[in-house]
């Protein structure tokens, strides 16, 4: 099998970022702050160009109900809630109450704050709140990977015919290969599972950590 993808240099990562869509002021800032005030758990923020894409594919789908499980500083669910029209809601699910206090002044300041919902408390217990029939138009996790496959099991049922899943960090910075954690196995387990789950269309995509993109059928 000849090897299509690029390895992904930093300057060619500078130069993606750079002609795709570029952080603008807010994003930026967030992006900073983020690295200066929480160094050693910088690493959970999505990639600028990850936060690109989350705002063209809500836009994409046309969606207008969303849920993130994982919510950290902000730059996710800023970016989701972008895509969103005004009317639009994004319910937010993370345990702590610090990383995203960033957050909600980002949304603020960037205008959306009335279209984000935040749930304090374990995603596994809250997401049960939510509706149970298909609403949703768009799914983003990126929370603890031991329960990644616990969220799979509540958003999938909730997700309208074409609704949009996406999940980060299904590549492990290439861990799934040699997996030495219970996040590396966890994430192995999972990724069979979404494999061989017949409700979605699926394809796991080498951008960031590696996202996997779920269409429900």
């Amino acid at each position: 099998m000849t090897l299509k993808t690029l390895p992904m240099t930093a300057d060619l990562q500078a130069y993606v970022v750079a002609h795709g869509a570029p952080p603008d002021e807010i994003i930026q800032d967030l992006i900073d702050e983020t690295q200066a005030a929480l160094p050693a758990n910088a690493e959970m923020q999505v990639a600028p160009d990850q936060a690109a894409l989350l705002t063209f594919l809500t836009r994409l789908v046309g969606a207008r109900q969303a849920v993130e499980v994982g919510t950290f500083t902000g730059l996710s669910s800023l970016s989701i809630a972008r895509g969103l029209p005004a009317d639009g809601k994004l319910t937010c699910f993370d345990i702590s109450d610090e990383f995203t206090s960033v957050a909600r002044r980002y949304w603020e300041r960037a205008g959306v704050a009335d279209r984000i919902e935040l749930l304090i408390g374990p995603a596994a217990e809250r997401l049960t709140e939510l509706p149970a029939e298909p609403h949703l138009d768009l799914a983003f996790i990126d929370a603890d990977k031991t329960g990644y496959p616990t969220y799979w099991a509540e958003i999938v049922p909730r997700m309208r015919p074409g609704g949009l899943i996406l999940v980060d960090n299904v590549l492990r910075h290439g861990r799934v290969l040699a997996p030495n954690d219970a996040g590396d196995h966890a994430i192995v387990k999972f990724n069979e599972q979404v494999l061989g789950d017949d409700r979605v269309d699926q394809v796991l995509l080498p951008v960031a950590d590696g996202l996997t993109l779920a269409r429900r059928r």
